[in-house]
């Protein structure tokens, strides 16, 4: 029996296990891939409050180590369900089950792909689906953003005032975004539309050099020549196993403000899995230490 069970050993996770324990919390973590989540794939974090560069795997290997140092049990195993019985909460995974008093669920969401060959041979090399995260490194180069909706109008704008050109491509004629972002954007000089089209090919070899475009309706087809791709194609939240437990919004999103309290006594959210306008690093961090403290004040009455 834990006093907390975390789902997800992201940023969100292991921060919610600090505080845990801090709270002299029973506590086990359980991951089903690698300890870090999606941030030990980026190469450099420059927008974490004090670390003005780090390596994600060097940030996630001092969070397990600083969670792990004050006595948080972190094991490898997925979990496959999670049940409500009242005062307890049972946890399924591939290889056991655990009883705890409280869940922080923080399993985090995965970018939508855009199913182009090599994308995933190329992401981090030009490939990105976090413009705030690594517009910085283009600056002065000519990039493209994918992608119709609030996310992709809004990576479009902070591009611009980073880059030399930004290619906004979208396949379809209109955008499902606010129309007050896409008309800001076409008063930018340095922003093109590319309307009614489609990435079809990625291009470069150790780097992304260009991407290929086709316009849905001639089929013709043109070379953009881009460092930098940024996909805003919308993501997915991976609660696929808990949708019958918590109260998920039309994107799959667990429902939850800025409490991480869910309808479920006992039952927390954190990071990227909620419903949140910002999903940064600093937001997960943020978001594992209220989920902690909320879990705390539960068990403690």
């Amino acid at each position: 029996m834990f006093d907390i069970v975390i789902v997800g050993a992201g940023p969100a996770g292991l921060t919610a296990a600090i505080y845990g324990r801090r709270a002299a919390k029973s506590v086990l973590v359980l991951e089903a891939r690698a300890w870090g989540g999606q941030i030990i794939n980026t190469p450099d974090i420059e927008n974490y409050p004090a670390a003005a560069h780090i390596s994600g795997a060097d940030f996630a290997n001092q969070l397990y180590e600083q969670a792990v140092g004050l006595g948080a049990e972190l094991k490898l195993e997925k979990v496959v369900g999670v049940e409500d019985r009242g005062e307890t909460k049972l946890i399924r995974t591939t290889q056991a089950e655990y009883e705890a008093g409280t869940v922080i669920l923080a399993t985090g969401s995965e970018n939508r792909k855009l199913g182009v060959e090599r994308e995933a041979e190329l992401t981090g090399k030009g490939v990105s689906y976090c413009a705030t995260c690594d517009g910085n490194f283009f600056r002065r180069r000519d990039v493209a953003v994918v992608g119709g909706g609030n996310t992709a109008l809004e990576d479009a704008l902070y591009l611009a005032e980073l880059a030399n050109k930004v290619y906004l491509i979208h396949r379809r004629d209109a955008f499902r975004g606010e129309e007050a972002n896409a008309a800001r954007l076409r008063e930018k000089e340095n922003v093109e539309f590319v309307l009614n089209s489609t990435v079809t090919a990625l291009l470069g070899e150790k780097r992304l050099s260009g991407v290929e475009v086709a316009d849905k309706r001639s089929g013709e087809k043109r070379v953009l020549e881009v460092k930098g791709l940024f996909v805003a194609v919308g993501r997915v939240p991976e609660n696929e196993c808990f949708r019958e437990l918590i109260e998920v919004d039309g994107s799959g999103c667990a429902v939850a403000g800025e409490s991480c309290r869910t309808k479920v006594p006992g039952v927390f959210v954190a990071g990227d899995i909620r419903t949140k306008e910002v999903r940064q690093l600093v937001t997960a961090a943020a978001d594992g230490a209220v989920a902690a403290t909320a879990a705390i004040n539960y068990l403690n009455g």
